[in-house]
């Protein structure tokens, strides 16, 4: 029987569709906009919407993140026979870097621009710095939108300077995924290991694939995923802009990964999809997307077990989201922004949520949405709900600073497969990045006060 997941959602899927490889997708973690001054105004301000009206008609810029085009047809549809309000669906890109840009385009023409725009994780930041996004706190009051039903940490992504810049639309979270045939063979649980540490025990079994674990590739996901690893160690790229690197904490949470894979030769790093290796049996257990899942399991010429996160010695979450969101142009006439807001809220709620994430793979943002019936066909599923409860907002220096992305997937390339000295990458790391941050953000944030 046919999931109601829709098919086909593997990362190797999304990146063929888009015409990205792996380079390209390098590229797109360091591109999008820039901290220039694009605006005519760097500061985003706050709109009284009292009295005003929405407008009839508004466009909405995508991604269609996960192949979404045919269910944000939908949605729109239904939104607009309930409110009579029409919006205009636009491919702004056929990934974040291109819609970053095109947003960005239109910015400097000041001319052309959308009412709601798909905001990357790792980007939105941006447009907050360059005043091109407004802050949505008094539309999320006077629109009711029962911010108490949303997952806690999914709206958190999107705050700074104490107010809320997006809202969840794609989001995702890394996943564990293992060879359930393997680790029968090899005499082990049914489940993902609590621990890397356990794991690591796990492995001297697990003989059935050319390697026990294989890490996800760097260019795109080293940055993401090794957050479970440092925040599992008491580790972390930074405490908001205070970039903690080069602590102790970090350099052994990053010696443990090369040490993985050189020393104790358990893990190896992926060269490509992570997720296709897996699915073709060339290693037991790998961390991928959420989004991959559906991929997998029709893939996949084994039984396929999903877990959370390993932790680490240190108690508390370490699994961090991502994805996108949505949010609302500053430079638009208040009109346009309240229609914008009334879509914003409509995506949003339980069902279509539901609807969303039973068409992408992407996860549900309200703790309401009825997930049952999807569950019931891929019981895999729940496992990435329930490990929502236990994710942490990622790290200022991952998110917030540009390029950073590329940076730390350049020196775990150094520590994973040139076997660099991990504390002089560290280092290294860390000057660059402090570099970016008082160069490219810290005029641009102080500008905002």
């Amino acid at each position: 029987m046919t999931s109601p997941l829709r098919t086909g959602l593997s990362r190797r899927t999304l990146l063929s569709l888009s015409g990205l490889g792996a380079g390209a997708f390098a590229l797109a973690a360091c591109g999008g906009p820039t901290v220039g001054g694009d605006s005519s105004n760097d500061k985003a301000k706050e709109v009284d919407f009292e009295g005003v009206k929405p407008a009839k008609k508004i466009d909405f810029w995508s991604t269609h993140p996960g192949g979404a085009k045919e269910i944000e047809t939908k949605l729109i549809k239904d939104f607009t026979d309930k409110t009579g309000i029409e919006v205009n669906l636009v491919t702004g890109g056929q990934n974040y870097e291109e819609i970053a840009q095109r947003f960005q385009t239109a910015q400097a023409a000041n001319s052309g621009l959308p009412a709601v725009v798909v905001l990357s994780d790792v980007w939105w930041f941006r447009y907050f710095m360059n005043g091109n996004i407004i802050p949505l706190d008094n539309l999320l009051k006077q629109l009711d939108f029962q911010l108490d039903d949303y997952r806690e940490t999914l709206v958190e992504d999107y705050q700074y300077d104490g107010k809320q810049w997006a809202m969840p639309y794609g989001r995702s979270t890394p996943l564990f995924y293992y060879n359930r045939d393997h680790f029968k063979a090899a005499g082990l649980e049914d489940r993902a290991p609590k621990t890397w540490d356990e794991f690591a025990e796990w492995s001297k079994k697990l003989t059935e694939a050319d390697t026990p674990f294989m890490y996800p590739d760097l260019a795109g996901y080293a940055g993401w995923t090794l957050q479970n690893v440092l925040w599992g160690r008491g580790a972390e790229y930074s405490h908001e802009w205070d970039l903690k690197l080069t602590e102790q904490k970090s350099v052994e949470a990053f010696q443990w990964v090369q040490d993985s894979v050189h020393k104790e030769k358990w893990g190896q790093v992926a060269s490509s999809d992570s997720a296709d290796s897996f699915a073709g049996g060339v290693c037991s257990a790998t961390i991928a997307s959420t989004g991959s899942l559906v991929g997998i399991l029709e893939a996949a010429k084994f039984d396929v077990g999903v877990g959370f996160l390993p932790a680490g010695p240190v108690d508390g979450p370490v699994c961090p989201t991502g994805g996108a969101g949505l949010g609302i142009p500053a430079a638009i006439k208040p009109e346009e922004q309240l229609a914008a807001a009334e879509f914003i809220k409509f995506m949003g709620e339980p069902e279509n949520t539901a609807q969303f994430s039973a068409a992408t793979g992407y996860m549900p943002n309200r703790k309401s949405s009825d997930m049952s019936a999807i569950i019931k066909e891929t019981p895999q599923i729940e496992t990435a709900i329930k490990q929502l409860e236990h994710t942490r907002k990622q790290d200022y220096a991952r998110v917030y600073l540009p390029g950073a992305d590329q940076e730390i997937a350049k020196a775990v390339a150094s520590i994973l497969n040139d076997k660099a000295d991990v504390k002089q990458s560290l280092e290294g790391l860390q000057k660059n990045l402090q570099g970016i941050y008082d160069k490219d953000v810290k005029p641009k944030i102080e500008k905002q006060k």
